[in-house]
């Protein structure tokens, strides 16, 4: 009988590997990068956030020998000529010596708020991207990409979630992402979109490959 497929989820972050093993439902063994602590960190130096989830998911999994998701996401405000885009984490500069990642969040939002300024509520529009890459150590084996529209607000509202979603209202739930429980978020995410475009996927490959 063959060993289950073993999947990297190229994360540090046990949150985001729950959710892509609770989404995913797949029959295979997961791992994080934890489970590799020898290995060097991939530059995420793409120009889009597809070009950084396939560097991500190629690297890694060059480094391992293992398949390896990977997955990069943002915002993207149409009036800032697709800003924050790439640079979504660290758009009002690098997490400062200590600084809470919640005071990063607040001083990212607030260089967008302030750059909107003036901008009327119909140019406002933007959207968080999320692209998903699974790569073989020799090749790209799927990507998908989700998204979900909104508008940007004129300030914070609410107190869930994290990043920008304070700032984005999505028209058809009627409210921030910052303001939605778990359930509302997870059901118009944008990780979560891609990540439920690529369960079909990954099952047809497992059962191609084992």
């Amino acid at each position: 009988m063959r060993d289950r497929r073993k999947i990297l989820v190229a994360s540090t972050n046990p949150g985001k590997l729950r959710e892509l093993r609770a989404m995913l439902d797949a029959d295979v063994e997961w791992v994080g990068l934890s489970d590799f602590p020898d290995i060097g960190e991939v530059e995420e130096d793409g120009a889009t956030f597809a070009e950084n989830a396939r560097k991500k998911a190629v690297g890694y999994a060059r480094a391992t020998g293992v398949w390896t998701i990977a997955d990069d996401s943002g915002l993207v405000v149409d009036a800032l000529g697709g800003e924050p885009g790439v640079k979504s984490a660290r758009y009002s500069g690098e997490k400062l010596p200590g600084e809470e990642r919640t005071l990063l969040d607040h001083r990212n939002m607030k260089k967008v708020l302030q750059l909107l300024e003036g901008v009327p509520a119909e140019k406002r529009t933007a959207r968080f991207v999320c692209c998903l890459c699974l790569a073989s150590p020799k090749e790209v084996l799927l990507e998908t990409t989700g998204e979900v529209e909104g508008v940007i607000t004129d300030k914070e509202i609410g107190t869930n979630g994290f990043g920008y979603d304070p700032i984005v209202f999505v028209p058809d739930i009627g409210k921030t992402v910052a303001q939605m429980t778990a359930e509302e978020k997870n059901s118009i995410s944008h990780r979560g979109n891609a990540i439920r475009e690529l369960k079909p996927l990954l099952s047809e490959l497992i059962r191609e490959f084992g």
